[in-house]
């Protein structure tokens, strides 16, 4: 993941800091001490020092940070430390919120805030000014944190964005040597079985003739029965159903592995959930294998434990050996070529995971690889509880730590008074704010109405407080937190385009559009009403218009800049989009003209032979069905070996079109790549359906699952009264004007229907299995 170079930033806010003290007082006259300058070269060089190593360390540079302007801030004039106290913590505090997890930031903006309050009491005692200080200093945390959880937001999505893109470039690659693979394993079954057991019991009754003639029709009665049989065969191998997996799952592929194992006289225990086909399950598989075998070899005996946990965002794989029993020689030892461990870490990093191994407290080893999930998501790494709990204790100590406060005593007029100041009540709304906007993804409406609500408060807060200052820069600061939300609402879409999610109680849904009107209009009467508290000689309906064009100005940008947002993500999905789906199509045409390649060669040789055998055996000629038995056997295995030894020879525009038959492909490349897809077709449905039907449904069913949506999918195709339907469930994305375009476009030429269903993302298509064409041709 590329970033943006920014290691020159602490160089800049060194000298901004200088050019803010000492530069403009030595302009202006002023020239500062000896241990003036001192005091700040050391705090300058401490946080510059910090700040570089922010990335690696973002929370030890974040304290060092603080408390290195805490004590310069004491002895040093006043602006001596403002650069350094505002853009330096906030720089620190950002860096904390890209690099580590929202429970870590939340607590360093926490501890920070409250560390600053108690120092500030302890040095000036509870003030009467209007603390708008405070209220800054919030929302500059406030910003910094949320563009830290943006920039975060953002950076995980790309990374999920590659490593979804990379699984099906791998996939799409993968997809015709497992088609080959399967056909060519399923060839020789047929022919290790079916073809040899003919060409034995013929040869055998052929040999036996004179003494046990009842042989021969037993023998013909067997090549007739077998000879259907592996038509039946055969016929499966070229069209497998969409809905039976023919090869082995993964998790019978984990078992029959450990079960190899145990015959060894290896105990193993497993917990293994179910895995989809894929380099996911490749990853495991070989990590298990990898680790198994060192166990058998270094710990013979040893009790292991292999658990596969396949999650939406991580697949853990941990294999955990107990210490081998005493007495116990490892005759394997010496085997290994000590490359193992390399192997096993390139397998994980290879799918964009992570992987560890190391002694165990009870002197086994543990093998633990962290490998991406359904959902292709950045792997994260899990958090123990005693880890929290010391980052709790920490921030409890530097909270309430007297240390630094106590170095330095200045002497301040403190509060005589007993009224509340605007200050707090001002830093009470911005919290209330913030807090709110927290929410924003997981209850929308209730954020939307709560900031709606809290902006009316401001001028209230105002008016209690005594408030003194600018009186336009409250109403500012309140309608900061509306924009943020109104920007990051219209950057993810209007409401009304997402499907709806399972609860027992929702708000009425609010547009953004009706937010961005009732935002403009509880902003424009706080600002009126705040204006005409502090008295103005200009006429109320003056001061109304005023603030509403100024708040509209402001609401209409933010609404201009989350349509800029939104269309920037649209593209970027689109493109992801359009991307997978090119690889999904090459995947599957390349594995359909690999599974027409073998069939046609069974089609011509194999199928030929055995339907001449069958001929013979019903005619009573034995003879003849050894001879086509032999042939049709020498023609499986030729076909074996081409098979095997056979490079990609079709040509991209010479690859057929695939059908209803390549659905299973389909299905599998969509598995395999991270989404839950199940394809049924229902009895009534024909074996040979019309070319134009045939090649429409496929394209139906592969522009469905190509909408990048990620949530578990369900196609069933039936036939009923001439009319073949597919249902399609689990695709929310299907009802954008585009694909319904497409959709539209694939079934109109046939005479098809298109309609949306019940709950949303249910579609339905039918197509007539008699083209308009036939039907006038047959009229």
């Amino acid at each position: 993941m590329k970033r943006t170079d920014d290691r020159l930033l602490p160089v800049l806010l060194i000298c901004a800091q200088a050019l803010v003290w000492p530069v403009a007082p030595l302009l202006r006259g002023t020239v500062p001490t000896a241990a003036d300058l001192l005091v700040a070269a050391l705090v300058a060089g401490s946080v510059t020092a910090a700040l570089a190593l922010r990335r690696t360390r973002p929370v030890i540079t974040l304290i060092v940070v603080a408390a290195a302007c805490a004590v310069g801030a004491g002895p040093l004039p006043l602006g001596a430390m403002a650069v350094f106290g505002t853009a330096g913590v906030a720089l620190a505090l950002f860096t904390v919120a890209t690099e580590r997890d929202t429970f870590t930031t939340v607590l360093c903006v926490v501890t920070l805030a409250l560390w600053q309050f108690l120092q500030n009491i302890t040095l000036h005692g509870l003030s009467d000014n209007n603390g708008l200080d405070l209220v800054l200093i919030a929302l500059l945390y406030a910003t910094a944190c949320g563009a830290g959880f943006s920039v975060r937001r953002t950076r995980r999505a790309r990374q999920a964005a590659e490593l979804l893109l990379n699984r099906a470039e791998t996939e799409r690659h993968r997809l015709p040597a497992a088609e080959r693979r399967r056909m060519e394993r399923e060839l020789h079954d047929v022919s290790a079985h079916h073809l040899t057991a003919v060409v034995v019991t013929a040869g055998a009754a052929l040999g036996l003739r004179e003494r046990r003639p009842e042989l021969a029709a037993e023998a013909l009665e067997f090549a007739t029965e077998t000879g259907r049989e592996v038509t039946r065969a055969l016929s499966a191998v070229r069209a497998p159903a969409p809905s039976r997996e023919e090869l082995p799952s993964p998790e019978e592929r984990l078992r029959s592995l450990i079960a190899g194992f145990r015959r060894l006289n290896q105990p193993v225990d497993f917990e293994i959930d179910p895995l989809p086909d894929g380099a996911i399950a490749d990853a495991a598989y070989g990590i298990v294998r990898e680790a198994l075998t060192n166990v058998a070899r270094h710990a013979p005996g040893a009790h292991t434990t292999v658990t596969v946990r396949y999650g939406d965002t991580r697949t853990d794989v941990v294999v955990t050996s107990a210490a081998p029993p005493s007495g116990t020689p490892a005759h394997g030892a010496g085997l290994g070529g000590g490359r193992g461990q390399g192997f096993l870490r390139s397998r994980a990093r290879e799918t964009g995971g992570t992987l560890t191994t190391g002694p165990t407290a009870e002197g086994g080893w543990e093998v633990r690889a962290i490998l991406p999930g359904r959902t292709a998501a950045p792997v994260e790494h899990a958090v123990p509880r005693s880890y929290r709990a010391a980052q709790i204790v920490a921030a409890i100590g530097l909270c309430f730590q007297p240390l630094l406060p106590v170095l330095i005593i200045r002497a301040d007029t403190t509060s005589t008074g007993t009224h509340v100041s605007a200050g707090v009540l001002f830093t009470l709304l911005a919290a209330a704010q913030a807090v709110a906007l927290l929410w924003l993804r997981k209850a929308p409406r209730t954020v939307q109405l709560t900031l709606l609500a809290l902006a009316l408060l401001w001028p209230m807060a105002m008016s209690v407080g005594h408030y003194t200052g600018p009186v336009l820069l409250p109403p500012t600061l309140s309608i900061l937190p509306t924009c943020a939300a109104l920007i990051s609402l219209k950057g993810r879409g209007e409401l009304r385009d997402q499907p709806p999610q399972a609860r027992t109680y929702r708000l009425p849904q609010v547009p953004i559009s009706i937010f961005s009107i009732a935002a403009t209009a509880a902003h424009a009467t706080a600002l009126t009403i705040a204006v005409l508290d502090r008295g103005t000689t200009t006429p109320t309906w003056a001061v109304a218009t005023a603030a509403t064009t100024a708040v509209a100005l402001v609401i209409g940008a933010s609404y201009y800049a989350g349509a800029l947002l939104a269309h920037r993500t649209r593209t970027t999905q689109g493109a992801q989009t359009t991307q997978l789906a090119t690889w999904t199509e090459e995947a599957v045409r390349d594995a359909w003209a690999e599974r027409r390649r073998i069939a046609a060669g069974l089609e011509t040789t194999v199928l030929a032979r055995t339907a001449d055998m069958i001929t013979e055996a019903e005619a009573g000629h034995l003879d003849e069905t050894a001879t086509r038995a032999r042939e049709a056997l020498a023609a499986m295995r030729a076909l074996l070996d081409a098979v095997r030894d056979a490079d990609e020879t079709t040509t991209p525009d010479l690859r057929p079109q695939p059908t209803v038959q390549a659905l299973d492909l389909l299905a599998h490349q969509c598995r395999a790549t991270g989404r839950d897809v199940q394809i049924r077709l229902t009895d009534r449905v024909p074996d040979r359906l019309p070319t134009e039907v045939d090649l429409a449904a496929y394209h139906v069913a592969e522009t469905l699952l190509a909408t990048g949506d990620n949530d578990p999918a369900v196609l069933e195709l039936d036939a009923d009264d001439g009319t073949l339907t597919i249902t399609a469930t689990g695709v929310p994305r299907a009802a954008d004007p585009t694909v319904r375009a497409r959709l539209t476009a694939r079934i109109a030429p046939l005479g098809g229907t298109l309609t949306a269903g019940r709950p949303p993302g249910t579609v339905h298509l039918r197509l007539p299995l008699t083209a308009p064409d036939d039907e006038e041709r047959e009229r």
